[in-house]
């Protein structure tokens, strides 16, 4: 099993740290480092920036939005990146959620899925350097009856196959993903339930292409917390939690909080939803139970860690990527060499 890490969104006061954290886990030998985007910082420009200032780790979008690029664009900006990082870039692509999809792009969401797939299927076909015509339901290129011609990528990747990933959580997003991706990005992954939320749907869709789950990279997100008060650790991630589970997303449509109940916390989902959108957050972080914030995180210590690790990777992970907690840069780096000790006591290395 090989380690990432996910800086998150840049801009939240912590930019110079971001990229001492990333310089450090590639001296370290971390396998790829991740970078967010939501309505704040965009992934790429992160991602070039780390990728300038470190030497062998991996740089990956998790996520590029979908709403918010042409297929084209993101075509084009994947092959920059590849060849201006020495084949060292990852596409992970996501449809965000409706609220900013609707309010922020102005971009519909609806039909996730088929706008996923014509999306992965442009974005592929212009990465190949192929010349680009497509007729979709939601994407035509040329578009008919005008001055467009099909074209082809000018910008060589340095790889001939730069790797694709898609962020999902419901069980017919993930099956899609097993089907035409890569890898999967997860959030809030629980090795206890990981077989029944998401590996299933996964080789499921593997099958339906004709393929296994031999090389295919299942990359989950865990936050990662050093030290020997577990229950004090776990209350460091309630509010993190809380946004997820109560706020992201509508009431109807916020598939963190669907994920939760999957995982058998239907009643203190909806309690945690009910509080958060109440306004009342401190209420919906305390409504958190321990046990889901325990099973989602990597909390305690090097030892503790390294058994939780031998339990993902039983459950099928192959990347497992750490978002390194902390309220300074020394804390952040402790925890980050925390994970490479941890992983090496666990036999996985």
């Amino acid at each position: 099993m090989r380690l990432g890490i996910n800086l998150g969104y840049w801009g939240a006061g912590m930019d110079g740290d971001n990229l001492a954290v990333a310089q450090e886990a590639d001296r370290l030998g971390y396998d790829v480092c991740w970078a967010a985007e939501a309505y704040g910082s965009d992934a790429p420009t992160v991602l070039s920036w780390v990728a300038a200032q470190t030497e062998s780790i991996d740089v990956g979008s998790a996520i590029m939005q979908i709403p918010a690029r042409q297929p084209a664009m993101t075509a084009m900006t994947a092959a920059t990146l590849d060849s201006l990082s020495g084949g060292r870039f990852r596409l992970g692509l996501g449809v965000s959620g409706p609220q900013v999809s609707e309010g922020w792009y102005g971009v519909k969401f609806d039909k996730p899925l088929a706008r996923t797939r014509e999306y992965v299927e442009i974005v592929r076909r212009a990465m190949s350097r192929e010349r680009l015509s497509y007729e979709g339901q939601h994407w035509t290129l040329p578009l008919p009856d005008g001055p467009g011609k099909p074209i082809k990528l000018t910008v060589h990747p340095q790889r001939e196959h730069i790797p694709l990933y898609i962020a999902a959580i419901g069980p017919k997003n993930l099956e899609q993903t097993g089907e035409i991706a890569d890898g999967a990005l997860l959030i809030f992954p629980s090795a206890e339930h990981l077989e029944d939320t998401a590996v299933k749907f996964l080789r499921a869709g593997r099958e339906k292409a004709g393929r296994t789950m031999e090389g295919f990279d299942v990359c989950p997100t865990l936050p990662l917390a050093v030290g020997d008060d577990v229950n004090g650790l776990a209350d460091m991630f309630r509010p993190y939690t809380a946004l997820y589970v109560g706020g992201m997303g509508s009431r109807k449509q916020n598939f963190y909080n669907q994920l939760a109940q999957r995982m058998g916390y239907e009643k203190e989902a909806a309690e945690i939803q009910d509080k958060y959108l109440a306004g009342d957050k401190s209420g919906a972080a305390a409504a958190v139970p321990h046990r889901l914030i325990d099973q989602t995180t990597l909390l305690g210590s090097v030892e503790r860690i390294a058994e939780r690790m031998q339990a993902y990777a039983a459950a099928g992970v192959t990347t497992l990527t750490l978002a390194p907690a902390g309220f300074t840069l020394d804390e952040r780096i402790t925890a980050l060499r925390a994970g490479t000790d941890a992983l090496e006591r666990s036999g996985l290395a």
